[in-house]
């Protein structure tokens, strides 16, 4: 807790200053443009990783990176979806997961997580995946496939998105676009899905030129 006192001292004494004018504007409001849905992970920093500015994106945080699918009831993943697209208008929706996902790894071995209900039970939205990473890579080793769930849970949190009637809406519309990301936290890189191919690449090769 030191480090974080320290490091708020030196934010209030240092880093505000620099952006004062910044900050001015955004006590009157937000307006984002995309939502960023990525794992609770501490080793994960949206705005890090985009090179963001405060206001610049709506975070939603969770185990696993995780979008329940639409059910009607209050549910935190669901709300700050409901709120992002029909409040604020959000253009893009990114899902990010990330190499090395405690959670994924979890899921492979629910033994190892059966002492934690709620985080079990939390996972079982991606359970679809999981039976897809051991149908294709039976006798892939543990990392292998632990790579290939991380990918294909993204991808079923994508689907699981278009459950929810507000984006449902506003993608038919053409006026929001979603996107799976994975993070490698080693290397920086990120890779991201491509539904024509059903495989993912990197990032660079989906910026036109």
């Amino acid at each position: 807790m030191d480090k974080i006192l320290d490091g708020i001292e030196r934010f209030q004494t240092e880093r505000f200053p620099e952006y004062r004018e910044l900050f001015a504007g955004l006590a009157d409001g937000q307006s984002p443009e995309t939502l960023f849905i990525t794992c609770a992970d501490s080793r994960i920093d949206p705005s890090l990783i985009t090179s963001s500015m405060p206001g610049d994106l709506f975070v939603c945080r969770n185990a696993g990176n995780i979008v329940p699918p639409y059910s009607g009831s209050a549910e935190g993943t669901g709300a700050s979806i409901e709120y992002a697209v029909i409040a604020l208008g959000i253009r893009d929706i990114v899902v990010c997961g990330h190499s090395g996902c405690g959670a994924m790894t979890g899921v492979l071995n629910p033994d190892a997580i059966r002492q934690f209900p709620q985080v079990s039970q939390w996972l079982t939205h991606s359970h679809a995946a999981v039976s897809e990473a051991q149908g294709q890579k039976p006798d892939a080793d543990d990392q292998t496939k632990l790579d290939y769930l991380i990918e294909r849970n993204v991808v079923l949190q994508l689907q699981h998105l278009r459950t929810h009637p507000a984006v449902a809406a506003r993608v038919t519309a053409g006026n929001l676009r979603l996107h799976g990301w994975v993070y490698d936290i080693g290397s920086g890189a990120i890779a991201t899905y491509d539904p024509a191919i059903d495989a993912f690449k990197p990032l660079q090769d989906r910026r036109p030129a």
